[in-house]
């Protein structure tokens, strides 16, 4: 028993250094938006970090590069904001969430900004249209997620203007028992899809 404990912090440890370093590499593709990059998390944090990283975070960072392709839900075809979403989680947990925007803005809970782990879901309006936009957050103040027709998916930051100011607000799916429950209901007669779009 003390042998896998100490071969799971092990295991938690090199996850959370590789998930960290590609942090400190990865921007976003505008040259507008390039800051410095953030220092690294105290190392006592990596084993919360890597957690949620290992499964959800990291998932989502293994697409960066992946094309957009509206209504996408594969790596091989592409993949839109929600169907990045969809493919994580279904890859990480074998969960199926629902494939829209604004029905994934219905799963989970509500969390602050200051509350947000790897793995969480971030929500953006931009299409002037509250929950139009959705990605995976990684930590250190950074999401991936997959832009708009012509783009792939990429990594950017938060606190650049353009995010800021099109928040939406963030989830936590805790469980996939949650997630499953949680899509039962919105496949109900009574759910009314809301198509997903580019911003």
């Amino acid at each position: 028993m003390a042998i896998q404990q100490k071969n799971n912090r092990i295991s938690v440890a090199v996850h959370g250094a590789v998930l960290l370093a590609a942090l400190q590499v990865c921007a976003p593709s505008r040259s507008a938006e390039m800051v410095p990059a953030e220092p690294i998390p105290h190392a006592a944090n990596i084993e919360t970090f890597t957690n949620r990283a290992s499964e959800l975070a990291m998932r989502a960072m293994a697409l960066v590069g992946i094309r957009y392709k509206y209504g996408g839900n594969s790596p091989e075809d592409g993949l839109d904001c929600s169907g990045l979403v969809h493919f994580v989680f279904k890859e990480a947990w074998g969960t199926t969430l629902p494939r829209t925007v604004e029905e994934i803005s219905r799963v989970g809970q509500e969390v602050q900004t200051y509350e947000l782990r790897p793995g969480d879901l971030v929500f953006y309006n931009t299409l002037k249209r509250a929950f139009s936009h959705v990605g995976v957050y990684l930590g250190d103040n950074k999401f991936v997620h997959s832009p708009s027709s012509g783009g792939k998916v990429r990594i950017e930051r938060m606190d650049v203007h353009y995010w800021q100011k099109r928040f939406d607000g963030a989830r936590r799916i805790n469980d996939p028992e949650q997630s499953a429950t949680v899509r039962l209901r919105l496949n109900s007669p009574q759910a009314t899809p809301i198509a997903d779009h580019a911003w």
